[in-house]
């Protein structure tokens, strides 16, 4: 095992791909931050609303103010270095600890691509992306290589097969195969759509996207590894994500997706995207392609960032089935929903009254919530159990900073799942001030009294 592990880190493959992953890569982040920033997306979700939810065991960051414009420039800057190839290290680095610290900011704002991007950046750091036709390489002879180890692109192909194939599995269930649920309710509110609007409320339509969308998760990678289905796989990556695109509204993920499936293409087809690129900035291509092969010292640096890869791709295949350790049905609790690719997979949504409670006196109030939180905030809120826990301790603290005392917070909640009517969903009787956040199971939400079939 050791010797064939060895031999395998020894092979070598032509930087090319790499280095056109990493100029669409910073192209589309480059291109994701000034849309962010144009549409108003900065004051609205990070300074306008008054409290922030936070992730577990990343309560302290926090918008930053007027500076958070700083921190956007400074992350959309790195993205641009970065598709440049200039400092190469420090921008991707740089990127990394920007984006995913714009990601922690309000866990409202969570979406898998976010997830995706955080992720996918901190691999970077450990790829030579900038071996080749890049401004490092150009600068720096040393840093100049034509050929890289090979394992460098298929961590790549690796993380984005274990995106789709993940994406996949979830999908096996019998809300998604045989409610067709949640599309069945998002479709025929798209019969606006040109051409194929009129086809979005028949039922059979819905079935076909639900099974299809399946499909293509579970085997686009193994299609787009093997050449002879490559270009074929390829058509269909791009008919997928542009549709994806026109029905639901989720930004540059679906060009992501699209520009990120070209690494599984043969070295030839990426020289030739450089060449375009190389004629219409007028750079001289010739100059990268000096059969140099950047290869590995066996040392303790070598050794230690091997151990840092195996681990983290240890964490990206086990870490989405964490919620097997809870009980009760996934898409109620959403206990180990996060950080899964369980992408667009239910259709949620939750009544969520505060109760404020003297527990001396028993006098009592209720709260509005829009005192507090955004129309956006509020709805998340409503059906998140862990939303709601961090809410109430908010409420606790704020009514106790008023001067009230001996607080308790209960809630009257309601939530609805893929079409079913509403039922309660949090224990009314149950102190949430007294609650504590933890990775273990919430025993105050209440059951789901039905059954979701499959993985």
């Amino acid at each position: 095992m050791t010797s064939v592990l060895n031999k395998y880190l020894k092979q070598t493959s032509e930087a090319a791909p790499l280095a056109v992953f990493r100029i669409f890569f910073g192209v589309m982040m480059l291109a994701s931050i000034i849309r962010f920033w144009s549409y108003g997306w900065i004051e609205k979700l990070y300074l306008e609303p008054k409290f922030h939810f936070s992730y577990y065991g990343f309560e302290w960051v926090k918008p930053l103010g007027n500076w958070t414009y700083l921190l956007f420039f400074i992350c959309g800057l790195s993205a641009l270095l970065v598709a440049l190839g200039w400092k190469y290290k420090w921008a991707i680095i740089t990127f990394f600890l920007s984006f995913t610290y714009i990601e922690l900011m309000d866990k409202t704002t969570y979406l898998n691509h976010y997830y995706f991007i955080s992720i996918l950046s901190f691999l970077m750091i450990f790829l030579p992306a900038n071996a080749y036709f890049s401004i490092d390489a150009k600068q720096n002879i040393d840093k100049r290589f034509q050929s890289i180890p090979k394992w460098n692109i298929d961590a790549v192909k690796l993380l984005l097969a274990i995106v789709y194939i993940y994406a996949g599995l979830a999908k096996l269930n019998s809300d998604w195969l045989v409610e067709a649920m949640p599309l069945k309710i998002w479709l025929p509110s798209k019969f606006d759509i040109p051409l194929i609007g009129g086809l979005m409320g028949k039922v059979w339509v819905q079935y076909a996207f639900s099974w299809a969308g399946a499909l293509y998760d579970l085997t686009i990678p193994f299609l787009l590894l093997w050449k002879p289905t490559r270009n074929f796989a390829f058509v269909f990556v791009i008919i997928f994500h542009v549709l994806t695109r026109v029905l639901f509204p989720i930004g540059m993920f679906p060009y992501i997706m699209i520009v990120s499936a070209l690494i599984f293409f043969d070295p030839k087809v990426h020289h030739k995207i450089l060449g375009v690129i190389s004629r219409i900035f007028k750079i001289d291509k010739k100059q990268f392609d000096n059969n140099a092969i950047l290869y590995e010292n066996k040392n303790v640096a070598t050794g230690l960032k091997h151990a840092v890869l195996a681990l983290f791709f240890m964490v990206q295949l086990f870490l989405p089935w964490r919620y097997l350790a809870y009980p009760g049905e996934l898409f109620w609790t959403e206990e180990g929903y996060r950080f899964s690719w369980r992408v667009m997979l239910m259709e949620k949504s939750g009544y969520a009254q505060f109760k404020i409670v003297d527990k001396a006196t028993g006098k009592r109030f209720y709260v509005d919530n829009s005192d507090f939180l955004t129309p956006f905030q509020e709805k998340q809120m409503s059906f998140q159990p862990d939303f709601i826990l961090e809410y109430a301790h908010f409420l606790k603290k704020h009514f106790e900073r008023q001067g009230h005392k001996n607080i308790a917070v209960f809630v009257e909640s309601y939530a609805a799942l893929n079409g079913r009517l509403s039922r309660p969903y949090i224990d009314p009787n149950v102190d949430l001030a007294q609650q504590k956040e933890s990775f273990e199971h919430k025993d105050w939400i209440l059951p789901f009294e039905d059954e979701i079939k499959g993985i």
